[in-house]
């Protein structure tokens, strides 16, 4: 699954797949519209590398919303807790590191 931010938009792309995540953006988005853009969208921050996003656990299920199956809560859960284990989550595990890919 990804998060596409987009100029004006943000959506959640292919939830069911809870075996990667990753942000999407156009390739010609800095660090710092894509900030500003996450922040709006409620999606997260940005990390100070400007590589990778922090995005809240709360707005992937905002963003999911309606579109999955009765399971797929499971699923993130389990994504979630692999994410802990590589210390790709913030402290309570209420966001998780996803790596920025510019296209």
């Amino acid at each position: 699954m990804y998060v596409r931010i987009q100029r004006g938009s943000t959506e959640l792309v292919d939830p069911e797949d809870v075996t990667s995540f990753s942000v999407v953006c156009p390739a010609d988005m800095d660090a710092s519209e894509l900030a500003a853009q996450a922040r709006q969208s409620g999606v997260g921050e940005v990390l100070p590398d400007g590589n990778h996003l922090m995005v809240s656990v709360a707005a992937i299920r905002r963003l999911v919303d309606g579109r999955v199956g009765a399971d797929w809560p499971d699923k993130l859960s389990g994504m979630i807790a692999y994410a802990e284990r590589k210390g790709w989550t913030d402290v309570d595990s209420t966001a998780v590191r996803a790596h920025v890919e510019r296209r």
